[in-house]
């Protein structure tokens, strides 16, 4: 590999996950910081790391000049964005590239050509990839939205075609509505991603919402790492997410394989990234986007697959090929994503300080975690806080499984949605794995606790205190636990099949 040292153009939790690859791969890191994080976790990790500003992400996180600056101040030979921020930015890979660095990501021009919402779903149709029916003119005018919008038929889903997370998102039911909503869309579109541009597609209510990871090297190879179910959103964000999808039978897997393979073609793509697909009760499914960057929830993949995509994305970027042997899934894995929100307040954010900090460990566990005990929670930045993941050998035992992580982690002082995430794990419909996007506002519509948080997080505590170190599956029963430990596919992750090498 002619990578030597990395910086992290990020912080918290992902920022971490980097860095444990850079380590297992001999690469040096340099964390960046802004006076918010002063303290954070990710920076007592590295290597070395450098201040670059203020609190506000334009000052720090959002400046690419003073990323790319600290990179050649620090003697950094590569780059790796993370996720957010600048992850999809083709200006900051651009710069990246200019200044004579590896960027750890698919090239500049990949990015503008998926990056434009509209501009992938015209890309995805040429090559013969279905799309949602809609109106994706670029510059459209409010006047031309609203008569495509007439032609389509609500209910509607206005999308920014410069960006995604749910902003510059709006959902019409009426026809009559449609034009405030443009209206409100565009200010949001503009605040967010620096463009206006607006796209239409007729709103399809009953849906799930899966993924394809995909990994493609510079010579054209393209594999796919089967897919990741991520329907159960709030404010069209991803909450819970799992691989394989409780849905997906193998020849809709494969049909979803072949289009996302088919999709990185078409966009010349290279490094990780993810094609996403709304799909239909039938199993009809459409394009939805493509996000030219690592995924939040990449870990199911990796514990399903026994790739550790961090590395691949490091080994893809130094330039070595993808091995040639199919990838095998294995097993169930789940990921929630742990707020520090207020779901009973409309998903408010709850900042402030970590108090006290226990974490859930055990066979089939992983927590990422950007978090420390005495540390605050800035509010700067998105309320993420750490991922559980579970992995287990059927999907039954892992919602089990990720029930019991989520009862046994604590975080003292700042809010969070653990309660909310353990009222969800348990619901019947989760279990049975009815998860279309309208999951939440079915089943959980004006949801509140029901035990106070601070009751909960006492028993928390007093089962923490009461385990012992001798006892990691305490609770299991009769050794099923520490059996399924030895099948954990975790273990496995030391022995890539990228490129020449094992590891």
């Amino acid at each position: 590999m002619t990578i030597r040292k990395v910086l992290v153009a990020n912080r918290g939790e992902i920022a971490i996950r980097i860095m444990h690859a850079c380590r297992e791969l001999g690469l040096g890191t340099v964390a960046v910081y802004s006076d918010a994080d002063r303290d954070a976790l990710h920076v007592r990790m590295a290597d070395d790391a450098v201040a670059i500003g203020g609190a506000d992400p334009h000052d720090s996180y959002l400046n690419a000049g003073r990323l790319v600056d600290a990179a050649r101040g620090r003697g950094a030979d590569a780059v790796h964005p993370g996720y957010g921020f600048l992850a999809e930015s083709p200006g900051f890979a651009a710069a990246v590239r200019d200044a004579g660095l590896t960027f750890v990501g698919p090239p500049a021009e990949v990015i503008v050509a998926l990056g434009d919402k509209g501009n992938a779903r015209r890309l995805m149709a040429r090559a013969g990839v279905a799309v949602v029916p809609g109106y994706d003119k670029p510059g459209a005018s409010d006047d031309a939205l609203v008569a495509a919008g007439r032609r389509l038929g609500a209910p509607l889903m206005i999308k920014a075609a410069g960006g995604g997370g749910g902003r510059g998102m709006r959902l019409v039911e009426r026809e009559d509505d449609l034009r405030s909503a443009l209206a409100g869309a565009r200010r949001e579109s503009l605040a967010a991603f620096g463009s206006g541009d607006l796209f239409l597609e007729r709103h399809l209510p009953e849906v799930r919402h899966i993924e394809i990871q995909v990994l493609a090297d510079r010579a054209g190879t393209i594999a796919t790492l089967g897919e990741r179910e991520c329907s159960v959103q709030r404010r069209h964000q991803k909450l819970i997410e799992e691989a394989p999808s409780p849905f997906a039978t193998p020849s809709l897997r494969t049909a979803l394989s072949r289009a996302a393979t088919t999709a990185a073609q078409a966009a010349g793509y290279v490094n990780a990234g993810s094609v996403e697909f709304l799909v239909e009760p039938s199993g009809q499914f459409y394009f939805l986007e493509v996000n030219t960057r690592l995924q939040v929830e990449h870990p199911v993949t990796e514990w399903t697959t026994g790739v550790d995509l961090v590395k691949a994305q490091f080994r893809i970027a130094g330039g070595e090929p993808l091995a040639p042997e199919p990838i095998e899934l294995r097993g169930h894995a789940i990921e929630c994503r742990v707020y520090a929100e207020d779901p009973a307040r409309g998903y408010a954010p709850s900042p402030g300080p970590v108090l006290a900090l226990e974490e859930p460990t055990g066979p089939g566990i992983r927590i990422d975690s950007g978090l420390r005990a005495g540390w605050a929670v800035p509010t700067a930045y998105d309320p993420l806080l750490a991922k559980v993941i579970v992995w287990d050998r059927a999907r039954a035992d892992a919602i089990v499984r990720m029930g019991d992580a989520l009862r046994r982690y604590v975080i003292l002082g700042c809010g969070t949605n653990l309660q909310f995430l353990q009222d969800i794990i348990r619901h019947d419909a989760f279990r049975r794995g009815d998860t279309t996007t309208g999951f939440l506002a079915r089943y959980f519509p004006d949801w509140k606790p029901n035990v106070p948080p601070l009751v909960l997080a006492a028993a928390a505590v007093a089962e923490t205190m009461t385990a012992t170190s001798t006892e990691p599956w305490r609770g299991r029963g009769d050794g099923e636990a520490l059996g399924r430990a030895r099948d954990d596919p975790w273990d496995r992750l030391g022995r890539w099949r990228m490129g020449t090498r094992r590891e």
